[in-house]
């Protein structure tokens, strides 16, 4: 494994890569180095044609506890405009590649919207979740209002982000902020599961079914269909699904 001081990233195996925040002391807090190595990290990984899925992990205390409040609190709103940190999170947004969150312990403010930002996300038994900004007088500002009420709805969301409060994994899970629990310890194993899972399907077609899911938040439902019908058909002539449909056709042939 390697990689720069906050920010630990594994080799290719299978066409899976683990990303791990490693500031344990810290409980994960994303300081505007972690936000800057997490995104270059995510970007050379989408831009690997041997990488199909990515898992992004914390420690067993932390996936990352929020953000570093010292330097958050020398910023204000012109400097957030422009700033690094600000980027980081549009980059990490803007990768294609299939993205796994590994959650045990906390995930509070930044780190919940990273959650929020990837694909799936396996909670360990003991992970809590929460957009604690409003008890600094703040809120939340990288999709804490936005990502959060599309997966747990206005109710929920008004609740964790007006009261700062947290909810644990089992309530994450209904809400649909995660989409498996597990034993404690046990999310990593798990996302890592999936990602291969993920990974040994064709490329292109996860993808494009991929941006075709996250369209559905951002479009009306006539267009969503038909940009999902352009990337099914784009994909009716790929190699890779001729030579996968001709060899399940050769399986139930010479099983019959």
């Amino acid at each position: 494994m390697t990689g720069a001081r906050d920010v630990l990233v594994s080799d290719c195996i299978d066409g899976v890569i683990t990303i791990t925040i490693d500031r344990p002391d810290a409980r994960n807090a994303l300081r505007h180095q972690t936000m800057s190595e997490l995104a270059a990290a995510i970007e050379a990984a989408d831009a690997d044609d041997h990488v199909r899925c990515l898992v992004l992990a914390g420690s067993a205390r932390a996936f990352a506890a929020g953000a570093d409040i010292t330097e958050m609190l020398a910023l204000d709103g012109p400097a957030l405009l422009s700033h690094p940190r600000t980027l980081a999170w549009q980059r990490i947004w803007s990768a294609g590649c299939p993205m796994i969150a590994a959650v045990e312990g906390v995930a509070f403010g930044g780190g919940n919207e990273l959650v929020l930002s990837c694909d799936i996300a396996i909670a360990g038994a003991a992970a809590r979740f929460g957009q604690p900004e409003i008890t600094l007088g703040w809120m939340p500002g990288a999709g804490g209002t936005q990502r959060l009420a599309r997966s747990a709805g206005k109710s929920m969301t008004m609740q964790l982000v007006l009261t700062g409060d947290a909810i644990d994994a089992p309530t994450a899970l209904r809400a649909g902020i995660v989409s498996e629990v597990v034993p404690a310890g046990g999310a990593l194993a798990r996302a890592i599961e999936i990602a291969h899972r993920i990974a040994s399907h064709p490329r292109a077609a996860t993808r494009l079914a991929r941006q075709a899911v996250l369209d559905s938040y951002t479009t009306t439902l006539s267009d969503g269909l038909l940009a999902e019908h352009t990337s099914f058909r784009y994909l009716a002539s790929s190699d890779e699904r001729n030579a996968r449909m001709r060899a399940f056709l050769d399986r139930a042939r010479a099983t019959s």
